[in-house]
């Protein structure tokens, strides 16, 4: 028997003096009163049970609330997808002419949402309420028809433009991160909008050579008109959803423990840092347990605790992905720009915090390593510099794109005499050997990497900088992943650590993934610091 309307209602100070038709009015006026009342979906048991909402989805709901555009990297049974019909079909209920555009990336999950949503609205209790509901005037393969005007339409994500003469009032893509033409499909439906029409896009994450990888991790980090949403694997809706596996991870931990459960003081370094975001000692004996049987990267991959982790992709990746999330745990903020206005030589104040990073003061005396990597400044690769001392700690970033050579020069030249004169070692491919003749002649930059190589007649000879070729680059980077992994270097530049999860190796061949935005030019000037450390030479005297 259902529940009265009274009971989905308490809670409010004036439910007793409400009619039945105020009640109603209040139900359809809200989404999450409507799906307590109306919608019914079948549970993990496959039982017919009344939609209420989940901690997760009660958040969600906000977001798409108060914003037009949400991006949500979707969790692992959160009720991300049930969320987004049973919304679609509240919304063809209580207004009229509302055309939603449901798009999936494949025709049986297209069909298994559309029969989800049909199930939902042929539950609805029209029989009990006659006046409540629109009735449906079509039911077709591919669209719901209500009596109303409104509609919802499902398609699948093709080559062609699916929002091609549709004016949804609200879209959303379901695993968009699995489309194949990802930019042009969001562009199409951007553009066919109504006015204030909602976009939502839901996904598991696919790795980072796509376009969801970038629309995700800009909204992630303020720079779009996206708002991202993301469930990690703690969430609160999962303390009551994931129960069972609880109670035996931590029944698994009293019998190897001496019947003792986790304590706060026996965490280690990792998992303080997720007891401090909000996983409690249950969620970590769990994950405890589930590591048993998986690595850790796999673990990131299933039950990510931060958007990065969720994009992991093991196989092609040049750097242990692991060792990589663990140091963006612990990376040092730069250094703020009064704390080094005063100490920087004038040409460098315009960068700071805005190109030149600063993690440590450079201290006198002591000996100093870089390595840059020269680009045009015409707004596409970026010229960078990574400065590290003698015991392998990282002093300082400089990465941008819009600084044209000869101004490059200068600052390469301001920022290694102000880091005690910098041992630099330079790449010296195409716009390098502009630079390194610019910083010997104008500059009398002396304190620079030398080369050994052979010229035609087989003498051995130094020339100035390090040349790339497809040996010495693997030489390079291997001696680079060889310093970070085994902890020789200490990382604090986050676009470092970030361009090294895009950094794989393929068909022999080790470079960023493709993709707009995908950079590697601060692997390069790190791994050229490391060389210049290897090298350990320094011809001026700082004493």
């Amino acid at each position: 028997m259902a529940l009265p309307l009274l009971f989905y209602l308490k809670g409010c100070e004036t439910v007793a003096a409400l009619t039945k038709k105020q009640k109603l009015e209040k139900i359809m006026g809200s989404f999450e009163l409507f799906a307590k009342n109306f919608i019914y979906i079948t549970d993990t048991k496959n039982q017919k049970v009344k939609f209420n909402l989940n901690s997760a989805q009660i958040e969600l709901d906000e977001l798409i609330e108060n914003n037009r555009f949400v991006v949500v990297n979707k969790a692992r049974k959160a009720g991300v997808s049930t969320y987004m019909l049973a919304a679609a079909l509240w919304r063809c209920c209580t207004r009229e002419n509302e055309s939603i555009l449901i798009v999936s990336y494949k025709t049986d999950s297209s069909k298994y949402l559309f029969e989800t949503l049909k199930k939902m609205n042929m539950w609805l209790p029209r029989d009990q309420y006659p006046d409540l509901f629109p009735e449906t005037k079509r039911d077709s393969r591919d669209e719901l028809l209500f009596e109303n005007g409104s509609r919802v339409v499902c398609a699948v994500a093709g080559n062609k433009e699916i929002a091609r003469g549709f004016s949804p009032t609200w879209t959303h893509l379901s695993e968009f991160a699995h489309y194949a033409n990802q930019e042009k499909q969001l562009l199409s439906v951007e553009q066919a909008l109504i006015d204030n029409g909602k976009l939502t896009i839901e996904t598991t994450s696919n790795g980072t050579n796509n376009h969801y990888y970038k629309l995700f991790m800009s909204a992630y980090k303020g720079n779009s008109k996206y708002k991202p949403y993301f469930i990690p694997f703690y969430h609160e809706l999962y303390k009551e959803q994931n129960r069972n596996q609880h109670d035996e991870a931590e029944e698994w931990f009293k019998a190897n423990n001496k019947g003792n459960r986790l304590r706060e003081k026996d965490l280690e370094p990792d998992e303080k840092i997720l007891f401090e975001k909000g996983a409690n000692l249950r969620f970590l004996m769990w994950r405890r347990y589930k590591l048993l049987d998986m690595t850790l990267q796999e673990f990131y991959q299933e039950y990510p605790s931060n958007p990065m982790e969720s994009f992991i992709s093991t196989g092609q990746s040049v750097f242990d992905q692991s060792k990589v999330l663990e140091r963006l745990n612990y990376i040092l903020e730069p250094l703020s720009t009064n704390e080094v206005y005063s100490q920087l030589p004038d040409v460098l104040k315009l960068y700071i915090n805005r190109g030149l990073y600063i993690y440590k003061l450079p201290k006198k005396g002591i000996k100093m390593f870089g390595g840059v990597d020269t680009a045009s400044g015409s707004g596409g690769d970026y010229s960078t510099v990574t400065i590290f001392d003698n015991e392998g700690e990282q002093v300082l970033s400089f990465y941008h794109n819009k600084v044209p050579v000869y101004l490059f020069a200068e600052i390469v030249d301001t920022i290694g005499k102000w880091c005690n004169y910098a041992y630099l070692a330079i790449e010296r491919n195409n716009l390098g050997l502009p630079l390194i003749e610019r910083l010997r002649k104008d500059y009398e930059y002396m304190n620079l990497l030398k080369q050994k190589v052979f010229d035609q007649k087989g003498k051995k000879k130094l020339q100035l900088g390090w040349t790339t070729t497809n040996t010495s680059k693997s030489i390079m980077i291997s001696d680079f992943k060889e310093q970070f992994e085994r902890g020789f270097i200490n990382l604090h530049c986050k676009e470092t650590l970030q361009q090294m999860q895009i950094f794989q190796e393929v068909d022999g061949k080790m470079n960023n993934k493709k993709g707009e935005g995908n950079h590697d030019d601060l692997i390069v000037a790190a791994a050229l610091a490391c060389q210049a450390m290897k090298q350990n030479k320094y011809y001026v005297d700082i004493a």
